[in-house]
């Protein structure tokens, strides 16, 4: 069986999984405006999944336009790894990914996340388990260390291991996002990957803002992919240009970015769909997660802060669109 990740052209182009951010709703809004080459989801427990909680069954929706998508599970056990992984697999995803990298305590007290840069051994069994359970390609996301910087540790145990590809957010678990990501360390990580297992695909995260940074970093450090999280916040047409930048495209030339900026109609649109989108999710998510996006979308501008004050008071699609056709009015 031929993994999805052996056909995607390089360097290809990922959108990170956040908790409450890439959900169905989203990742919709953003295929439509110009997708990625890989889609993630929302990171769900397997445990949770072991015991068909609701909520988490709905963290797996996806539409047919997301594919490639590949769900990212966590748990520190590998029975749980493994059920969840043969269920990912009859929900149709094309591949699973495990996450060793979120500091969150609660994940951490559980073992899981980045507690298994410190329990390497187990990290192993839980790759081991994932391969196992399905056909589907089994891929890692993780740090550049727990409290210090321990690739030349930390990346042989997970390539030994075999897995499609491996996801290096460039800082470590200590770090958290309070300092910038090292790209120097993904040209060390590459050098590990060379020597250890070519055939692994090596993915770097980290303060990506732009599709031309991307590709310009991926050419730096040899990495095979990029994966783009924070910059996606409020702006869904971050790869809407993947197929003209691959034309422009040479070896040693870059084009300066040719984004065009998307004025505050189309983004209130945009924020409108969402909030429509967000609304079909069943069961049903809180509205005031869309809050967030409302701040993202409607920033940096003169009004904005005003705009914001009055958008954050829907509490449902229907008055988004209210307040948004009222703010048009005022306007015209």
């Amino acid at each position: 069986m031929t993994s999805f990740w052996n056909q995607l052209p390089k360097p290809f182009f990922a959108m990170a999984p956040m908790k409450d951010v890439t959900d169905v709703a989203f990742r919709t809004v953003v295929a439509r405006r110009g997708k990625p080459d890989v889609f993630w989801t929302e990171f769900v427990s397997a445990d949770g999944l072991s015991h068909a909680v609701p909520s988490l069954l709905r963290d797996l929706q996806f539409n047919k336009e997301e594919h490639p998508i590949v769900a990212q599970i966590f748990s520190s056990k590998p029975e749980m790894i493994a059920y969840a992984t043969k269920l990912v697999a009859q929900l149709g995803f094309d591949g699973v990914d495990l996450n060793m990298g979120c500091p969150d305590r609660a994940i951490e007290k559980q073992g899981a996340g980045a507690a298994l840069m410190k329990n390497p051994k187990l990290a192993v069994e839980i790759i081991r388990a994932a391969k196992e359970a399905s056909d589907l390609p089994v891929s890692v996301k993780t740090r550049v260390g727990y409290s210090k910087e321990s690739l030349d540790e930390w990346l042989p145990i997970l390539l030994e291991a075999e897995p499609a590809a491996i996801t290096i957010h460039l800082r470590t678990r200590k770090e958290l996002s309070l300092v910038p990501a090292d790209w120097e360390l993904m040209k060390k990580a590459v050098a590990i990957r060379n020597r250890i297992n070519p055939n692994v695909l090596l993915i770097g995260n980290g303060d990506v803002g732009s599709l031309e940074e991307g590709r310009r970093l991926a050419a730096e450090t040899g990495c095979d992919g990029i994966m783009i999280g924070r910059a996606v916040f409020g702006n869904p047409w971050v790869f809407e240009r993947i197929s003209g930048l691959r034309k422009s495209s040479s070896e040693f030339g870059f084009t300066k970015s040719q984004h065009s900026e998307h004025g505050l109609d189309e983004k209130l649109e945009a924020l409108l769909e969402l909030a429509q989108e967000f609304e079909k999710i069943t069961p049903p998510k809180n509205f005031s997660i869309l809050k967030k996006h409302i701040k993202a979308f409607v920033t940096g501008f003169s009004g904005a802060a005003e705009l914001r004050a009055k958008l954050m008071m829907a509490n449902n699609a229907t008055e988004l669109k209210g307040l948004i056709e009222m703010e048009k009015g005022a306007h015209q």
